[in-house]
C-alpha cells in the first residue's frame, strides 16, 4: 500500500444533530419547562429558545450554565456544539464538492481502488473527497492550480498536458513513496560515485539489486521508487526534486527489458545532475527535446563510454558481445540494445537480452 494512503472512510451521516434538540430532550426528561431552566440558569427564554430552534451557538459559558442546571458536563454541550458546526461544514463541504464530480472521469480512480489507494464507493461524493485527499487538496480547483496552472505546468514534461490526471496520479504515488523514504542530505558528488556503484549492479538479479540501489540512493540524498505504470501514463520514469536537499527518481515497473530499465535509471540521474532543480522530468522514450536528448547521452556515455561506443555497432557473435561486457563491466543486454538501437537490427543477439522479472511489491 502507499504510504499515507487515504484511509477507508468511517461512516458519515448526512445530516447534523444540533446540540437544541438533545437540550430539549434533556429538560423534558427532568421534568423541566424552557422558562424554568431560564431561571435556574440565568438565560432568558428566548435566549433558550434560539438554542433549541439551532438560531443560536451553546458558547462556553452557557455551557457551564447548563451543567450546574442538568447536571450534565459543560464538555459534553461543547462537544455536541463542536460536532454540530463541523458536521454542518461538512455537509456543505459535500454539496459543492458534488458539483465538481466529473472531475473524476479525468482520474484513474479504479487504479487507485485496486492499489487500495481509496476505497470503492457508490457514494460518487465520498469518492471525490478521498481522491482529493490522496492528492492532499481540498477542491478540484486546488487540483488544477498545482498540477494545471501554467507557471507550474511549464516546468513539466510535454507528455504531462496530454494526461494530466493519469500523469499526476502516477507521480503522485511516487511521491507518498518518496516522502516517507528516509535520505540523507543531497551530495552531488556522492551521487555521481554511487552511481558508478550502480553501474556494476547492472549484471544482478532485481532481488540483488534493487535493495542495494536504494540505499546507495537514499545515502546521497536521492529516493528512488518504482511505481508500476497507469493506463494513460506508460512512463519509462520521471524526477524532480521534494526539497533542495532531496531529489526523487521513480521508474515504472512492469514489462522492462533489462537495458531499458538501466538506460531510464541513469537518463533520470542526468536530470539529477544536471538540470534545474524546478522541473519535472518526464522520460516518454521519444527523442526531440533538447533536456531528454542531454539526459540520453548521459546516460548512453556513463553505460558505454564514448571510447567504447564505436565498437559497438561492429559486433557480430554473442561471444563479442559478452566479451565487450565483460570489459565494460556491465550487463550484456545493456550492450544489446546498445547495439539494436544504432543498427536497427532489432531481433539480434536477443537470447541474451533479459527481462527484469518484478515481485509485486
Amino acid at each position: 500500500m502507499v504510504p499515507n494512503a487515504v484511509e477507508r472512510h468511517l461512516y458519515e451521516p448526512d445530516y447534523a444533530v444540533a446540540p437544541g434538540e438533545i437540550l430539549l430532550e434533556t429538560i423534558e426528561a427532568l421534568g423541566m419547562t424552557q422558562k424554568e431552566l431560564g431561571v435556574r440558569t440565568g438565560l432568558s427564554p428566548k435566549t433558550i429558545n434560539l438554542i433549541i430552534q439551532r438560531q443560536e451557538p451553546i458558547t462556553y459559558e452557557t455551557a457551564i450554565r447548563l451543567e450546574r442546571a442538568t447536571g450534565t458536563a459543560a464538555a459534553l454541550w461543547n462537544n455536541l456544539e463542536k460536532n454540530y458546526r463541523q458536521q454542518l461544514a461538512r455537509l456543505a463541504d459535500h454539496r459543492k464538492l458534488g458539483a465538481e464530480a466529473d472531475w473524476l472521469d479525468s482520474i484513474p480512480v479504479e487504479e487507485l481502488a485496486n492499489r487500495h489507494v481509496v476505497a470503492v464507493t457508490q457514494d460518487t461524493t465520498a469518492l471525490l473527497e478521498a481522491v482529493l485527499g490522496f492528492f492532499g487538496v481540498n477542491s478540484v480547483q486546488a487540483w488544477k492550480d498545482l498540477w494545471l496552472d501554467p507557471h507550474v505546468a511549464a516546468r513539466r514534461s510535454q507528455c504531462f498536458q496530454s494526461q494530466p490526471g493519469a500523469t499526476a496520479t502516477w507521480l503522485r504515488l511516487g511521491e507518498l513513496h518518496a516522502l516517507n523514504a528516509e535520505c540523507k542530505p543531497y551530495d552531488r558528488t556522492k551521487f555521481r560515485d554511487a552511481l558508478a556503484h550502480i553501474r556494476g549492479l547492472t549484471k544482478e538479479t532485481t532481488e540483488a539489486f534493487v535493495p542495494q540501489m536504494k540505499q546507495r540512493c537514499a545515502e546521497t540524498g536521492v529516493a528512488l521508487v518504482f511505481e508500476q505504470e497507469i493506463k494513460g501514463a506508460p512512463w519509462y520514469g520521471a524526477s524532480w526534486w521534494l526539497t533542495s536537499e532531496k531529489a526523487v527518481i521513480e521508474l515504472g515497473l512492469r514489462y522492462k527489458w533489462e537495458d531499458q530499465f538501466w538506460f531510464s535509471f541513469f537518463h533520470e540521474a542526468g536530470h539529477i545532475l544536471n538540470d534545474s532543480k524546478k522541473g519535472v522530468f518526464i522520460n516518454t522514450g521519444k527523442d526531440g527535446d533538447p533536456g531528454e536528448d542531454k539526459a540520453n547521452q548521459f546516460a548512453a556515455d556513463f553505460l558505454i563510454p564514448p571510447d567504447k561506443a564505436g565498437r559497438v555497432p561492429f559486433l557480430k557473435s554473442y561471444s563479442q558481445v559478452g566479451a565487450l561486457a565483460d570489459e565494460l563491466g556491465i550487463s550484456p543486454s545493456i550492450v544489446i540494445g546498445r547495439f539494436q538501437r544504432e543498427t536497427g537490427k532489432w531481433s539480434y543477439f536477443n537470447k541474451l537480452r533479459r527481462k527484469l522479472a518484478w515481485a509485486d511489491e
